[in-house]
């Protein structure tokens, strides 16, 4: 397994691909939350987003295990894989020149060494070493579904995608939103500011994978240079201070020209939800025909054995049966 400072030679050809990843049932990382948010709430008051400290944020429905399965299958010549952890290694995780464990205390400054908020530690992945100029980066509970064409994703210019429909949002920030609407209205803020000619639209983006290129990053982060200072402050995630990736990343990007906007209802799946059902089966009979699709837990504060959660990992296990190159065998897994 390569770490940190073992890293690939930069490639300009090379699409890398990024992943966040955590066992919230590891018995030392719960300590260390817990006692987190025990500190973090005695100075912070009310300010917890919706949602922002629910087990289901941080559980392990074992997402990454088929989703590298996924991109194995589905996009064979992606380029280098970074995880982004909190000191932590997946027990199935082979070792290989292909994939590098990134620590959180080697990717974020000492300052800020206990993060449990996802938007405080994404906005450092574009300062990762050796990471490719192009790169997608995924949520673990992202998964690609048909063969990828990178031409398609970052040719010309970057695909973004906003969900199809929008409802009646605030005007200003509010703690019972969820952190996408919340980064939505921020982001109309921001960039009315800035580009006299900007036109927000009112809905929020997919859970999709995320084409980037790092040099945008960095474009950004000097422009927004407030907002980082802001989102890199945060312990747990604040719904005072939204996440910057999932929202006024693609939109800027719009507006630049470098990126271009997409209306998308790719499948998505709430395991919390009354029909996640149907949606499982849907999965299951178009599978190979998705560009992509999401299993979100929203389980929140479910047992792991809960029928709900146990359906995550069933299912993926009928649809990408075959293990990847970044897997144990079996034996080799036990001896490990």
């Amino acid at each position: 397994m390569k770490h940190l400072l073992h890293r690939p030679a930069e490639d300009a050809g090379r699409i890398d691909v990024v992943y966040l990843w955590v066992n919230g049932a590891d018995p030392v990382w719960l300590r260390k939350r817990h006692r987190a948010y025990t500190a973090w709430t005695r100075q912070n008051g009310e300010e917890l987003a919706a949602f922002g400290n629910v087990a289901g944020r941080y559980r392990d429905n074992s997402e990454l295990l088929f989703n590298l399965r996924a991109l194995e299958l589905f996009f064979p010549d992606h380029g280098h894989v970074y995880i982004v952890t909190d000191g932590q290694t997946p027990a199935w995780l082979r070792p290989s020149s292909q994939v590098t464990l990134v620590d959180h205390r080697q990717l974020l400054p000492c300052a800020s060494p206990e993060v449990f908020d996802s938007g405080h530690i994404e906005s450092y992945l574009h300062h990762i070493p050796g990471l490719s100029e192009r790169f997608i980066y995924l949520n673990d509970d992202v998964f690609f579904g048909q063969q990828v064409n990178p031409a398609w994703w970052f040719e010309d210019r970057i695909k973004v995608f906003l969900e199809p429909a929008s409802t009646a949002h605030p005007e200003a920030l509010h703690p019972g939103e969820t952190a996408l609407v919340n980064a939505s209205i921020e982001s109309g803020r921001w960039l009315t500011e800035r580009y006299p000619h900007y036109r927000h639209l009112p809905q929020v983006y997919s859970h999709t994978p995320r084409a980037m290129r790092k040099s945008l990053m960095h474009e950004l982060e000097h422009l927004a240079q407030d907002w980082f200072a802001q989102v890199r402050s945060t312990v747990f995630r604040s719904w005072r201070i939204p996440p910057i990736v999932p929202d006024l990343a693609p939109r800027w990007m719009v507006q630049m020209g470098y990126a271009e906007q997409q209306v998308l209802n790719p499948l998505y799946i709430n395991t919390g939800d009354a029909q996640a059902g149907r949606e499982f089966d849907t999965l299951l009979q178009n599978f190979g025909n998705l560009p992509f699709f999401c299993i979100n837990d929203t389980c929140d504060e479910a047992a792991g054995d809960d029928p709900r959660l146990l359906r995550i990992a069933q299912t993926l296990e009928k649809l990408l049966p075959d293990p990847s190159s970044f897997e144990w065998a079996g034996d080799q897994r036990m001896a490990a």
